[in-house]
């Protein structure tokens, strides 16, 4: 939930689109040559340093390219995340190493499976995708929005988020029937256990 305030929108919006280069050059995939890839698993290390934290050898694995296909675009949007992440208004946060990696890992890997990394920092509406869904991920929502005015944006402009909330609600509806059927087939037992002892 977007419950505390966090910064302006335009102060993310306009960290995207000011991305450094070393920050949108390739992520290292294992088995290609390529001396100016980044190693996206020392990026996401220093990150969390930066938080105040520790990242574990093993929540790190993740960062490591086996694929091309699978991994260039995921970990080339991690990098783009690390860079936001850097931002003095997060660092303040002393954002905790498991927010930090879910959003590095998690929120990269499902907005990466719809769009190019670069489009985050490149367009206008993407910037402000990505920069709505960190602060949504993280429980912040931009300043001067109301938690109505901030869920309505990040649906409104985020097919990723859009179906994320979908899928929530579709389970919470499943789990929400398990739970009457469970309860109308407890009923049932005890008012057949009832009749049986009169």
């Amino acid at each position: 939930m977007m419950n505390t305030s966090g910064p302006l929108l335009e102060t993310l919006t306009h960290r995207l689109a000011d991305t450094p280069a070393e920050f949108l050059a390739e992520p290292r995939i294992a088995g290609v040559a390529n001396a100016q890839a980044v190693a996206v698993a020392a990026l996401v290390n220093d990150i969390v340093l930066l938080h105040g934290a520790r990242a574990p050898a093993a929540s790190l694995q993740g960062f490591v390219g086996a694929q091309v296909k699978m991994d260039r675009n995921r970990l080339a949007l991690a990098m783009i995340l690390c860079w936001l992440l850097a931002d003095e208004w997060f660092i303040a946060q002393r954002l905790p190493q498991h927010d930090l990696l879910q959003v590095l890992g998690e929120a990269a890997r499902e907005l990466a499976a719809s769009t190019p990394a670069h489009q985050f920092t490149q367009d206008p509406e993407r910037r402000e995708e990505l920069a709505r869904i960190v602060l949504a991920r993280l429980g912040f929502r931009p300043r001067d929005e109301s938690v109505a005015q901030a869920t309505d944006r990040l649906t409104a402009i985020s097919g990723t988020e859009r179906r994320r909330l979908l899928e929530a609600s579709r389970l919470a509806e499943q789990r929400s029937r398990e739970i009457r059927e469970a309860l109308a087939k407890k009923a049932a037992e005890e008012s057949a256990d009832k009749w049986s002892r009169e």
